[in-house]
């Protein structure tokens, strides 16, 4: 009963806290984005790249602007993982092999920092710092970036230009994740998080053995990985590891801050589309899926039937003890409705049913609240095909924010809906036909299956969490799931930046009594519904095959 209370009194200032900053850190990103002022250390970044900042790209070029700088990002990192063994110790390390460099590069470009190796012993300082470190800013800049560029698409009329790839990167890296890390990295040092460039140190346990232990700036890093929506940390056993997460309280700031840019940026949206009430009725959607899925989790995973759970009072296996169950509930629901991936507790560990809820979530499309800017213009997508569907019912040409929703605009949002479940459902069946790749799974049935389901829909929502219950570093899983994170990560910004660039082309279209309310309750309630429709429609069979199955055995 201790632990229920606690339990309740964590969630519950987690979202008296989130819903505090919601308004402050959505108005002030509003106004980083739409400034006409540029700071001088970003008039150096802009002079050195050879950047025209006053320049506004349509929709073809701020598309092309992303891609270079993510394929150059890939590029970067292959190499580095590759060379790292020429560094000087500590920082040295083995070399990665073709296809895990190959993995590594593309998980941290695309945000999902999938890992299949253990951080403390496959990565030096150099690589984590200059690396992985570096694209976790610029990865959930980029998510930022596509999404504002979506709401300049509603937001302009009869043009073809959506803003500046460049200058957003650089505002939203200088002026939004760099400050709030640098404060909150400052208070997870004080916290007993390590900060050093120490060797790696050899000491004596009080059995007779010994122990290897790495030191690491991994404070820092801790806090991007959080707040960038990334996941990825340096140390295996990732925010379980008390180097990385040593108190309850520390926890309490991990949950807070891989949600906080996410479940603020409706606020943002309403402030530049001139209606806050659109911002309000998006994070009601979010918040409303959010506190479900964390209160089926907490149900499933504190009251298990069987005989050692009940003893126990929850399903404590592959659980810190530090955290107990219902905090570690509440971060598995958190990082796997956004698209951060870092975990506190084992989810191949979880309940039956409790694993599926952490599948069901990224197969949301992540957008309760979803990643630093791809869970905004996630649900934004859902939106159109919500008002779309609308439209049909009364039939009249559907119309969202002052934009008329036709054949071309619809068509790319239905292209950005099927792009994941068709990646993650073929990559699956693929996986599970190969006999050489089934026997790389250690658990064989439905779990079996869960653990190869599991990968693949992380790999194209760029999670990034995992069942560990599979070897993914073979070159098999290495390069597919590689691919499946690029395919998973970029098709869907394509459609999303040409769905910009047709609403900004068109006129306004003034409001009428056959215009659907989109600030009003009953379209909070149609929205909620297509996502957990569509969701219900395209990943029933397999989650019956897997988790679900295994649940009612």
């Amino acid at each position: 009963m201790t632990d229920t209370w606690a339990g309740i009194i964590f969630l519950g200032t987690l979202i008296l806290a989130l819903a505090l900053v919601h308004k402050p850190l959505g108005d002030y990103m509003a106004r980083v984005l739409t400034s006409k002022r540029h700071l001088a250390v970003e008039r150096g970044v802009y002079k050195a790249g050879g950047i025209d900042s006053e320049a506004d790209q349509t929709w073809g070029s701020y598309l092309r602007a992303v891609l270079a700088f993510s394929g150059v990002s890939v590029v970067f990192l292959y190499i580095f993982l590759r060379v790292q063994q020429h560094f000087w110790p500590p920082y040295a390390v083995p070399q990665m092999s073709h296809s895990q460099a190959f993995n590594t590069a593309a998980s941290f470009v695309t945000n999902t920092n999938w890992q299949s190796y253990s951080g403390e012993n496959a990565l030096g300082y150099v690589v984590q710092m200059a690396g992985l470190a570096v694209q976790n800013f610029v990865s959930a800049a980029v998510g930022i970036a596509v999404a504002i560029a979506l709401v300049r698409g509603f937001t302009r009329n009869r043009t073809d230009r959506l803003g500046n790839f460049w200058v957003d990167l650089t505002r939203i890296c200088l002026r939004i994740l760099l400050p709030i890390s640098i404060v909150f990295a400052i208070i997870f040092v004080g916290s007993g998080m390590i900060q050093n460039f120490h060797h790696y140190a050899t000491i004596h346990t009080i059995t007779g053995g010994t122990q290897t232990l790495p030191g690491g700036p991994f404070a820092s890093q801790e806090v991007i990985k959080e707040l960038g929506t990334n996941g990825g940390g340096p140390f295996n056993a990732n925010s379980a590891h008390p180097w990385e997460n040593p108190t309850v309280w520390t926890n309490w700031l991990e949950i807070f801050l891989l949600l906080c840019i996410s479940f603020s940026l409706p606020r943002t949206f309403g402030k530049l589309v001139g209606d806050k009430r659109q911002g309000r009725a998006i994070v009601a959607v979010m918040a409303s899926l959010a506190i479900l899925s964390v209160a089926l989790m907490l149900i499933v995973q504190t009251m298990h039937h069987g005989t050692v759970p009940t003893a126990v009072g929850a399903s404590t296996e592959g659980t810190e003890q530090r955290f107990g169950v219902p905090d570690s509930a509440v971060f598995a629901t958190g990082t796997t409705l956004t698209s951060t991936g870092a975990v506190n507790s084992f989810h191949d560990s979880y309940t039956s049913l409790g694993g599926a809820m952490t599948l069901l979530n990224m197969m949301l499309g992540e957008v309760a609240p979803g990643g630093t800017g791809s869970g905004l213009y996630g649900i934004l997508i859902l939106a159109v095909l919500t008002v779309f569907v609308a439209g049909l019912m009364v039939g009249r040409t559907p119309e969202y924010l002052g934009k008329k929703l036709g054949g071309r605009e619809v068509k790319f949002a239905s292209l950005y809906l099927l792009t994941t479940p068709a990646l993650v459902l073929v990559g699956t069946a693929v996986a599970m036909a190969l006999p050489g790749e089934r026997a790389s799974m250690l658990n064989s049935g439905p779990h079996g299956l869960s653990e190869v389901l599991y990968a693949f829909t992380s790999a194209a929502n760029n999670n990034g969490s995992a069942f560990a219950g599979i070897s993914v570093n073979t070159v098999f899983f290495n390069t597919v799931l590689g691919i499946v994170m690029l395919l998973g990560r970029f098709l869907p910004i394509v459609f999303v930046l040409a769905l910009a660039g047709s609403l900004a082309r068109q006129k306004p279209v003034p409001a009428s009594d056959g215009t659907l309310p989109t600030h009003r309750l009953l379209f909070v309630g149609m929205l909620t519904g297509v996502t957990l429709i569509v969701v219900a429609l395209t990943y029933f069979p397999a989650l019956a095959l897997g988790p679900l199955a295994e649940g009612l055995h």
